[in-house]
């Protein structure tokens, strides 16, 4: 039924031997090679990625510190103008109510000048009144 040939047994033997040993060289080492590289570029990608994490987090909180200082400085700055403003506009409003003093009491003098003028011309047209007053009545 099945013979065995020996020398059919050590040819095909040596053919898987050889065999193996082609596919070991140009099959089986440059595969395991190029999973080994590829592991090892993923593992350095990995590492990189970490990195570059901690240095996202690094810049978002120098961003932060800068914004904040910016915030700062803003309010710093609109409270001077403000304070700056207030100033202004308090000697502009002293500066007109002097002014306005000034102007008051030139008016009141003046006023004062008139009313004795006033006074004065109606005191010399007294005499004329009692006159006029005097035919008024002796005609009634």
């Amino acid at each position: 039924m099945l013979d065995i040939i020996p020398a059919l047994l050590l040819v095909t033997g040596t053919v898987f031997l050889v065999l193996l040993i082609v596919l070991n060289k140009t099959l089986y080492k440059p595969l395991l090679e190029f999973i080994d590289n590829r592991n090892n570029s993923i593992k350095r990608d990995l590492e990189n990625a970490g990195k570059n994490a901690s240095d996202v987090v690094a810049y978002y909180k120098e961003v932060e510190t800068i914004i904040s200082e910016g915030k700062m400085e803003a309010v710093k700055i609109r409270e001077a103008a403000l304070c700056e403003a207030k100033e202004k506009a308090f000697k502009k409003l002293e500066q007109k109510k002097s002014e306005l003093e000034a102007q008051n009491s030139a008016f009141l003098r003046a006023l004062e000048v008139e009313k004795i003028e006033f006074k004065n011309g109606l005191l010399l047209q007294m005499p004329l009144f009692k006159e006029s007053v005097i035919a008024k009545l002796s005609n009634i």
